[in-house]
């Protein structure tokens, strides 16, 4: 264990969710029935399945296997004050890191080899925090029913193309509002902005050659590009239509929203205040920043 970090006891969801992650779910739970067709119809099926292609097809990280791995998963677990759930690496070119958590079932993380390859241990570290962040926030019945969707169609190309042309855009947008919870989560873990950002850089852009030739600050710059393009109507519709079907915010805007709670007081309180900041009420924090109390199509 690092002791240079804060190990966050009893810490809450409600601490570090961000805004458009509340609203996002709020508005999910308002569609009736959606959370038990889920469970139902997709759950046990779901669950069996990725066991399966888990231990047919996967390394299963342990004590035994992998062990400096295992010692991330178990550092960003006791400071975001979680259970450890089961981790498996997977042979795959494309870098990537998903979830699986049904309520009352056995979680797993998945990362795939290329994302390893191209990260830093720390870095590392980072994407598994910030998965267990999904944990966190409990984010797990339509987490899976996103994911479902977007790997149906390479896992499970009879019927998967069909799940994946269901997928209807509130999804995929409270998809992208969760993610900017999770990147908090791995902030708290790693407390150290700039490692998130440089997750995002290199997924954005990076490969084992050309990371370490990466400038980060440059990077973050970037953001200021795209924030203009806004300013006026046609550039917000282009950016819309772009972003409609992304699982994620862009990497720009998602370095640009950490770097910006990494300095808030909700932030600071987390990582150097007592105890009683990690209740702080989703409300305090859903009245900060320019949200204009809707959602944004990152």
């Amino acid at each position: 264990m690092n002791l240079s970090k804060k190990i966050l006891v009893g810490l809450k969801a409600d601490g570090f969710r961000h805004p458009l992650d509340v609203q996002a779910t709020n508005a999910l739970k308002q569609l009736p029935g959606l959370d038990i067709a889920i469970r139902s119809v997709l759950g046990s099926v779901a669950e069996q399945f990725f066991y399966l292609n888990n231990i047919a097809s996967s390394i299963l990280v342990s004590e035994k296997q992998l062990p400096h791995l295992h010692k991330l998963l178990l550092e960003a677990c006791q400071i975001l004050d979680l259970e450890p759930p089961q981790l498996y690496i997977q042979q795959n070119p494309t870098p990537n890191a998903y979830t699986f958590a049904m309520r009352g079932k056995q979680p797993f993380i998945m990362l795939h080899t290329s994302l390893i390859e191209l990260l830093t241990p720390e870095e590392i570290q980072a994407v598994i925090a910030h998965e267990l962040g999904h944990l966190k926030c409990e984010h797990g019945v339509y987490l899976t029913m996103a994911n479902i969707m977007m790997l149906a169609a390479n896992l499970l190309p009879v019927w998967g193309t069909a799940i994946a042309q269901t997928l209807q855009e509130q999804m995929m947008q409270w998809v992208r509002c969760a993610e900017f919870s999770c990147d908090r989560a791995a902030l708290l873990a790693t407390q150290e902005p700039k490692t998130i950002m440089s997750v995002l850089m290199k997924l954005a852009g990076g490969s084992p050659s050309l990371a370490p030739q990466l400038n980060l600050e440059a990077f973050i710059e970037q953001a200021r590009a795209y924030d203009i393009i806004s300013e006026d109507s046609l550039g917000e519709t282009l950016k819309t239509l772009q972003t409609a079907q992304l699982s994620r915010p862009v990497p720009v805007i998602r370095a640009r929203e950490l770097e910006r709670w990494s300095s808030t007081p909700q932030d600071h309180n987390l990582l150097f205040g007592d105890r009683a900041a990690t209740t702080v009420r989703s409300r305090s924090i859903a009245g900060k920043g320019n949200f204009s109390g809707r959602w944004r199509n990152w």
